[in-house]
Order: C-alpha cells, then structure tokens, then sequence
C-alpha cells in the first residue's frame, strides 16, 4: 500500500509539478533577460546621449547626431538583407531643426558616395557648404534643407575595423572650420562612442 501510495506521489511530482515547475523557472528567466535588455538599451542611451551633448558643448557645435547601421527588409526574391541606417541620437541646440525623424530606415544606396568615403577615410570635412570648390559628397542639398553651413562626419567603428555608424556635427548659425586638434579630439569622442555601441550589440 505505502509502496503504491508512494508511486503515485512520485509520479504526481515527476508528471505535474515538475513541468510546473520548469515553466516558473523559465518565466522569471525570461522576464529577467527582456528587463535586462530594457535596462542596457537605456543605459547606452544615457552614455550615449551625455557624450554627444558633450560634443556640443565642447565644439560649441548647433546639432550632433549619431548613425547606425541596420538591415531594414530584403530583397526579391533572393531574400538578402538591405542595408540601411538611421539617426538614433541627436541633441540640437536652441532654436535648431531635428533632423532625427527624416532619417529613419535610409538605404546605404543614396548615400554611397559620403559613406564610401567615410569608409576610406573615416572623415568627410565641410568647412563651408556655400564654397563651390570645396567637394561635398553628395550631402549639399542635405545640408541646404536642414540648414547646415559646415558639417563634419566621423566613422564609427570597432576595434576590428568594422564600419557601424557615423558621428556628425553641423553648424547651422556659422560657418565653422575645425582645427587639427579638434579633429584629432573628435576621432576619440568617435572611437569612445564605437566601443560603447559595439559592447551593446554583442550582449
């Protein structure tokens, strides 16, 4: 009888409460994993955002904005990835226009030229949007509709060299020409920003 009772209460917690169990378990693991996923995505964010608003300060720059790489769709019928990037950090200063919502889910292909000569060179500088000798890329009518004079654009990339997004500073109210310091200072701030990102999308 004790033997048969005890089969039963075995089996009882073999069948039902360890399922039970296991389904617990799993549920708090997965809430942890999406509050952890919450709280790092905020966290960059915040690392994000305070250096860039440093940038601005510092270089007394009107808007700083922060590109990343991403797919967004595939292509038929082959199913391959399009390669697209966004503006996912901004800051602007007072009275400047955010250009952060016209540039969501943008395809590479329309702005080949800037990003292939990022890719080589890592810096595109544009001391003066109005000069006619100076070679803009493929970004003056960019920066006629958003109100840029000078612009400067940093790759960011990894410690291997892969090319993740671009640091960019306009200056809207004057035309501004950066030093050799500034723009030594500035690969850093672009590095600083790319082992921040990368950190994040490896987790």
């Amino acid at each position: 009888m004790f033997s048969e009772i005890s089969s039963i209460l075995i089996a009882f917690i073999t069948g039902v409460i360890g399922p039970i169990l296991i389904l617990y378990i799993k549920s708090k693991l997965n809430t942890k994993s999406k509050s952890d996923i919450v709280t790092d995505t905020l966290h960059v964010s915040e690392l994000v955002n305070s250096k860039i608003e440093d940038i601005k300060h510092e270089f007394n720059a009107d808007r700083v904005w922060i590109t990343q790489f991403h797919n967004g769709g595939n292509f038929y019928p082959t199913g391959k990835s399009m390669a697209k990037f966004s503006v996912l950090y901004e800051t602007v200063g007072v009275g400047v226009t955010s250009i952060q919502s016209n540039f969501s889910n943008i395809p590479v292909t329309l702005f080949s030229k800037s990003i292939n000569r990022l890719l080589e060179t890592n810096i595109i500088e544009i001391a003066d949007y109005s000069d006619p000798t100076t070679e803009t890329y493929g970004l003056a009518s960019i920066a006629e509709g958003t109100g840029c004079k000078s612009g400067y654009l940093f790759a960011i990339k990894t410690i291997d060299d892969k090319f993740i997004g671009t640091l960019g500073l306009d200056f809207t109210k004057n035309i501004t020409t950066l030093s050799y310091a500034d723009i030594a200072h500035l690969h850093v701030f672009a590095t600083s920003i790319g082992g921040v990102l990368i950190k994040h999308l490896e987790k």
